[in-house]
């Protein structure tokens, strides 16, 4: 089943955010390599593709898993969570219509 990921960012993130950056898009590359993501990125804190220090709110994690209890694993686990960039994590399950 596929599975929403929702992690907020915790007030300047951003240089914490950074670093832990190619650690966040490895995981999530091994999750596409796997054909289990449908989609992922970050909510940026101003309207624009390139918020440069005003950084970001979040992310969205679209990707399938057996159960949500290990969707959950999966999200404690990111290098995100353990570097402080997110202040909570909220896994939903998710059902895709379109397109």
């Amino acid at each position: 089943m596929w599975y929403a990921i929702v992690g907020e960012d915790r007030e300047n993130s951003l240089a914490d955010r950074l670093a832990a950056r190619p650690a966040h898009v490895a995981r999530l590359n091994a999750l596409k390599d796997e054909g289990r993501l449908l989609l992922a990125g970050p909510f940026p804190a101003i309207d624009s593709d390139d918020p440069g220090p005003a950084g970001f709110t979040g992310s969205l994690i679209v990707a399938e898993f057996a159960s949500l209890a290990d969707a959950e694993a999966w999200a404690a686990a990111d290098p995100y969570v353990a570097a402080g960039v997110y202040a909570s994590v909220r896994v939903r399950p998710f059902r895709k219509v379109l397109p």
